[in-house]
């Protein structure tokens, strides 16, 4: 067995790929009431109208109401808007606003799970470029950042470089995200 799974050690490689997605779109309701529930309220509308919720940030105020901002394939952009225009007075939200202009960006490796430093990493790439990051996504074995678009393709070279994942030649193939 051990020519036909040899063993790479504990989780080699820690990072396998950097993964990116052009088809995001990020949606932020504004001043809806910062009480419990409301944010149950907002995603099972949603849920309802059969739209994909990726990436949440919720980020309170002192005037009692938060912010809640996500991320939906941009192909279904219409329909969230049209689900929050028609629901606006049972969500009780003041505003909602739509961010084409955006994309993602991600590292995955099963190493990082036994790994500190990981998430440093990533953050001091994208910031050694100014590449901005508006949400951030993470589980055991991704870390996940929402930029802008136009600086994409950046903060993947980057990234590459970062976790040592340049070559010369074609190795491996990583997913990209549908396009628009």
């Amino acid at each position: 067995m051990g020519d036909l799974f040899p063993d790479l050690g504990p989780e080699a490689p820690v990072i396998s790929g950097v993964a990116h997605d052009r088809s995001e779109a990020l949606v932020t309701v504004r001043g809806i009431p910062d009480v419990p529930g409301v944010a149950a309220r907002v995603f099972a509308t949603l849920a309802e109208a059969n739209v994909n919720i990726d990436m949440i940030v919720q980020a309170g105020a002192s005037t009692g109401t938060a912010d809640i901002s996500f991320t939906v394939p941009e192909s279904t952009v219409h329909h969230v808007e049209e689900t929050l225009r028609e629901r606006h007075d049972e969500l009780a939200y003041r505003t909602f606003d739509v961010n084409l202009n955006v994309g993602k960006v991600a590292v995955v490796g099963v190493g990082m799970k036994t790994h500190s430093g990981l998430a440093a990493k990533f953050f001091d790439a994208l910031s050694a470029h100014g590449i901005n990051v508006l949400m951030i996504s993470t589980s055991e074995i991704r870390i996940a950042a929402l930029v802008p678009l136009d600086v994409l393709d950046e903060a993947v070279r980057a990234l590459h470089t970062a976790y040592g994942l340049d070559a010369k030649r074609v190795e491996a193939v990583v997913y990209g995200g549908t396009g628009r």
